[in-house]
């Protein structure tokens, strides 16, 4: 059985990107593994004291994601897909290169935010990293022409 590796911020384009790779699996007979990045704050070095609230930030996140995730994977599961949901930690363009290596991806479904090149330039673009140093096909999900929100809730898979 083939893998797709889906990652997700839980931003509005997150549903598209779902859709889109439930779609593959359909077609392929493949698994998807959901995936989500936290990206950890930076940390000043004049602001050592306050780790107790970015640990507490950190925890949040973890625990936010978990619980997306299992929403998510389990209203996929009931259309019948074989789904597996992941969060980790660090620089997403790397997570996600990571992932796909330990997961054997045959796909990665990815969204794009359709930032415009000056903002990639400066900030850096997940979906381009993620492009470039790939091991296996890259399916880039546009974003809407809208602003993308964040997602409200699992429901709209």
């Amino acid at each position: 059985m083939s893998t797709i590796l889906v990652p997700i911020d839980f931003s509005g384009i997150s549903t598209n990107v779902i859709r889109e790779a439930a779609q593959l699996a359909r077609l392929t007979g493949s698994r998807l593994v959901l995936l989500h990045v936290i990206q950890p704050p930076a940390i000043p070095n004049d602001f050592g004291m306050v780790l107790d609230d970015f640990s507490m930030y950190t925890q949040a996140a973890e625990r936010n994601a978990e619980r997306h995730l299992a929403l998510l994977a389990g209203k996929l599961a009931k259309t019948g897909l074989e789904v597996e949901a992941l969060w980790a930690s660090g620089y997403p363009a790397l997570c996600i290169l990571e992932q796909a290596r330990k997961q054997s991806a045959d796909y990665i479904v990815v969204g794009s935010h359709g930032h415009t090149a000056f903002y990639d330039l400066l900030v850096g673009s997940t979906a381009t990293g993620v492009l470039r140093r790939a091991g296996c096909p890259v399916i880039v999900v546009p974003a809407p022409k809208k602003s993308a929100r964040r997602m409200r809730s699992p429901r709209a898979v």
